[in-house]
């Protein structure tokens, strides 16, 4: 009996052990860094915007589906350019093999293959759309993964604010994703509630150095009176005033979006 004490200890300190090794790993791996796809689809007309969303809505969000992609969004712009208009289309991979290899795995699959037809035989006289844009990017450390907007008001009225910063420099660039992670900038958009869906690190784009991220609203107002609390915030306002993160945001754009009925974001 005096024996099984002694052991005891050691019994449950392996025990502790073997638990926090178990629970270490799977924060580990829920910590893992997404790796997005961003794909612009340029387009002219309505016959092509139409053809663009039966492809996504009746083939490609069902293939993506099944190929173990959950979520994938799909957006207009809310004032769109009558000679240059834009579909959006997001999607999320658990890793950089997985975002490699999804679009062959979609080619294996025969309901997307014949639900897609009309987009994947499109012939050169006659294609959906004009120009595709393509954008990689990692998630940022300070939110590894992507995040369904917890909104309310009706898909037509939202807005998805997607943004990006450049810099100047890779070293610049890379001040202000700093400034995001380490100084909690995006920590004040979590504090306001600004519905996030994703941050992060453009690895493959044509504005590199780059970062983007998406915040989302019900509608236009509540997009107007959230940025004025967030520019009034005392912890950007001290945040900004830092002379460390002095001049790393050389342009920043932003686009309006709004999701499709069919969008899972």
């Amino acid at each position: 009996m005096k024996m099984f004490y002694k052991a005891c200890p050691l019994a449950c300190l392996a025990l502790f052990v073997f638990v926090t090794c178990v629970f270490s790993g799977i924060r580990v791996q829920a910590a893992t860094q997404y790796y997005y796809k961003i794909k612009v689809y340029h387009f002219k007309t309505k016959a092509q915007e139409d053809r663009l969303d039966a492809f996504f809505k009746d083939a490609y969000l069902p293939a993506m589906h099944k190929a173990g992609v959950k979520n994938v969004g799909v957006f207009k712009v809310i004032t769109p350019d009558s000679l240059d208009k834009k579909i959006y289309v997001f999607a999320p991979f658990k890793t950089f093999d997985e975002l490699e290899t999804t679009d062959q795995k979609l080619l294996n699959d025969k309901q997307y293959v014949t639900a897609g037809k009309d987009y994947l035989e499109a012939p050169s006289a006659n294609t959906p759309y004009a120009r595709i844009e393509t954008i990689i990017l990692r998630a940022m450390t300070g939110a590894p993964e992507p995040a369904v907007p917890n909104l309310k008001g009706p898909k037509a009225q939202r807005v998805y604010e997607l943004r990006s910063y450049e810099g100047a420099t890779e070293a610049l660039h890379a001040n202000k994703l700093k400034m995001f992670n380490v100084g909690d900038e995006m920590g004040i958009f979590k504090k306001l509630d600004f519905n996030a869906v994703f941050y992060g690190a453009v690895i493959a784009g044509s504005k590199m150095p780059n970062l983007m991220y998406m915040t989302t609203f019900n509608n236009q107002q509540e997009n107007t009176d959230k940025w004025k609390l967030f520019m009034s915030d005392p912890q950007f306002s001290a945040l900004s005033k830092d002379p460390q993160y002095k001049g790393n945001v050389s342009k920043n754009e932003r686009v309006y979006l709004y999701p499709t009925e069919y969008s899972d974001y």
